[in-house]
Order: C-alpha cells, then sequence, then structure tokens
C-alpha cells in the first residue's frame, strides 16, 4: 500500500476536503488493483450516498473511450486515410486544409463563433456547426483543444455507416467488450448528478455537456455515463489485450505515439494526451480528463493505469480549485507509479 500512498491521500483529500462530493477511484498495477469509493452522489438538494453502482457522466472521456475506438476501427477497415480532408466526408466545411489527423489530434485550427448558440435546436446547432466554422491559419501549427474535432469525427463515422455514433458505439465497442454498466441512457436514480443550472435545473441522467445535450446520439465528444469498473476493464483490454481484439497491436502503438503532423514533440496522439513516464526509457503513458471531473491515466508498458470519476461540477461548474488538485494528483501518480511493485 505504501507505493500510492501519497496518491490515495491526495485522492481522500478531494473528499475530505469538500472539493468534490464523491468519487469512485481505481489504481491497477499489474495483477493487484486497489480501488474505493467515497463521499456522496450529490450534497443538493439533500445529501445521498454514492454507491459503486452509480454512473457518472464521463464528458470527454468519451472521446477515447467511445469515439477514439470506433474510427479507429473504420481506420483498420479502410474506410478512410489519416490525412484524408475533412471535407472528403463533411464537405459542407468548405476548407480542404484540414485532415482527419488534425480532428484526432486537435491541430485543424477550425473553430468560429456560434451566436446564441445553447438556444439552438439539434438541426440548427448542427448547421451552425457545419457551415460556420472556419479553418484558420494554424492548422497543423499549433494544438487546440476543442470538442468540434471530436463532433466532426462523430460525423464522419455516420456518414460512413449511417447511424448514429452514439449507436455505432454502443455496437461497436460498448457490447462486445461487454460493458454492461457504460450507456449514453442511464436511469436517472443510477447517475450521479452533475451541476444546478437555471435552465435545466438538477442535472441528473442527461449529458451536462451543453453541445452533447443539444446533438444527443449525434455528439462524439460527450454523452457516455459508466462506472470506475468498466472503465478499468476497458483500460486493462486496452493495454493488455488490443481491446479484446477489437484493434490490432499496431494500431494500439499508434495511441503511444506522439501523432501530430508538427516539427517536433507535442504528446498528441489518437484522441490521447501523451506524458513521459519516470522510468529510464521515459515511454510514453497516455491520459484524459472530462470537464465533470474524471480521469483516466494508462500505461502500456508496465500494465499501470489510474480511473478517476467525481462529479466536480456539482452544484456549480466553477470549481478551479479541483484543476490544481488534479494537476498535483497526476504528478504524484506518475512520480509513485514505478516505485517497487505493492507490499
Amino acid at each position: 500500500m505504501q507505493k500510492y500512498g501519497r496518491t490515495i491521500q491526495l485522492l481522500n483529500d478531494l473528499v475530505d476536503d469538500r472539493i468534490v462530493p464523491g468519487m469512485s477511484w481505481v489504481i491497477f498495477d499489474r495483477d493487484t488493483q486497489l480501488q474505493a469509493v467515497r463521499g456522496l452522489a450529490q450534497w443538493r438538494p439533500e445529501p445521498e450516498v454514492l454507491t459503486d453502482q452509480m454512473q457518472f457522466d464521463l464528458a470527454s472521456l468519451t472521446k477515447v473511450v467511445g469515439t477514439v475506438p470506433l474510427m479507429l476501427q473504420l481506420w483498420q477497415e479502410g474506410y478512410f486515410k489519416m490525412d484524408q480532408p475533412v471535407t472528403a466526408f463533411l464537405p459542407e466545411l468548405g476548407s480542404s486544409k484540414s485532415t482527419i489527423r488534425n480532428l484526432f489530434t486537435h491541430s485543424s485550427d477550425i473553430g468560429g463563433w456560434i451566436p446564441h448558440r445553447d438556444e439552438l435546436n439539434a438541426q440548427q446547432l448542427t448547421a451552425a456547426l457545419l457551415k460556420t466554422q472556419e479553418v484558420g491559419p494554424s492548422v497543423g501549427k499549433k494544438i487546440h483543444y476543442a470538442d468540434v474535432n471530436f463532433i466532426y469525427l462523430g460525423w464522419i463515422a455516420e456518414r460512413i455507416l449511417h447511424q448514429p455514433v452514439h449507436r455505432l458505439i454502443e455496437q461497436r465497442v460498448l457490447a462486445p467488450l461487454r460493458m454492461s454498466a457504460s450507456t449514453f441512457q442511464p436511469e436517472v436514480n443510477r447517475a450521479v448528478p452533475t451541476s444546478i443550472t437555471k435552465s435545466r435545473g438538477l442535472i441528473r441522467g442527461t449529458v451536462h455537456d451543453p453541445k452533447g445535450y443539444v446533438l444527443g446520439a449525434h455528439c462524439g465528444s460527450a454523452g457516455l455515463f459508466s462506472t470506475a469498473a468498466d472503465l478499468t476493464h476497458f483500460g486493462r483490454l486496452l493495454i493488455e489485450d488490443n481491446l479484446g481484439g477489437l484493434l490490432t497491436s499496431q494500431t494500439v502503438d499508434q495511441l503511444f505515439t506522439d501523432q501530430t503532423p508538427l516539427s517536433g514533440e507535442h504528446l498528441r496522439s489518437f484522441g490521447w494526451k501523451l506524458h513521459h513516464s519516470r522510468t529510464n526509457d521515459h515511454h510514453l503513458v497516455i491520459c484524459h480528463t472530462g470537464y465533470t471531473g474524471t480521469l483516466m491515466i494508462l500505461d502500456r508498458v508496465e500494465d499501470q493505469g489510474l480511473i478517476l470519476l467525481t462529479n466536480r461540477v456539482h452544484p456549480r461548474p466553477d470549481n478551479q480549485e479541483f484543476i490544481k488538485r488534479r494537476g498535483q494528483l497526476m504528478a504524484a501518480y506518475l512520480a509513485e507509479k514505478n516505485h517497487p511493485a505493492l507490499g
């Protein structure tokens, strides 16, 4: 237990210091696994105990748990090439400067102001995202993380297979991996609440992300709910068994390789952020976070992982203390995970 002492202390502090209402976490290290569920599902309108069966809004972890493996399967099957222009599938965008690789690595420089965005319905928002966004001068030259990249990737999958991206993720990722606790349509009483807003009240059982809420099943950037146990299952399969054979070993290799088209090292693979391990070889590990307070770090070489699920946006999303503490937690975990085996 001493190996991850600092990491576990920082995890416990999140609840003890009331930074988050509650959390569910797993640390796995080859055959050893530590885990805990602590705190509450919500503070308001009245306290509710968190259980290990409750599902958290994964926010942007949807990108790497759902959309990335879906798209990589389509890539393996020859439906597209990484350096094809986005307009090969989404001609409405207009400019052919941005490629599918740019979308995966957040180097597309696609953006643009959408007036009254959160007041638009799904049809209006879809049209605005396709027809008013522009490819800027920094395409392929600068990393700028943006949900629109993965919304577009989801729509590319839809144009190829003619079904909503959420349904494709269910069919091609969740079902074959037997991730039975992962869903885009959780039961309300099983879903961990997120924010309390003027327009939606207590958000529970529906996605917190405003674009995801409007786009529904057509959003590749958010919408998935899951448990720490299911994400641990996913993480282990990804680094131990090429996602249960859904991907090839060569494809998984690419997830642990810098894929940005920029010169130098920019530490972005297909969807995932890369970090150097603290080992002598400084091999790369993959990481992703979610706005609602979620985190996943996976090390394929050492067969290690950290999964953290919280609802840091409850009751309000302006929780900057969590962001600071998350950085401290990640640093502690990366420092401790290559110590001698648990004893």
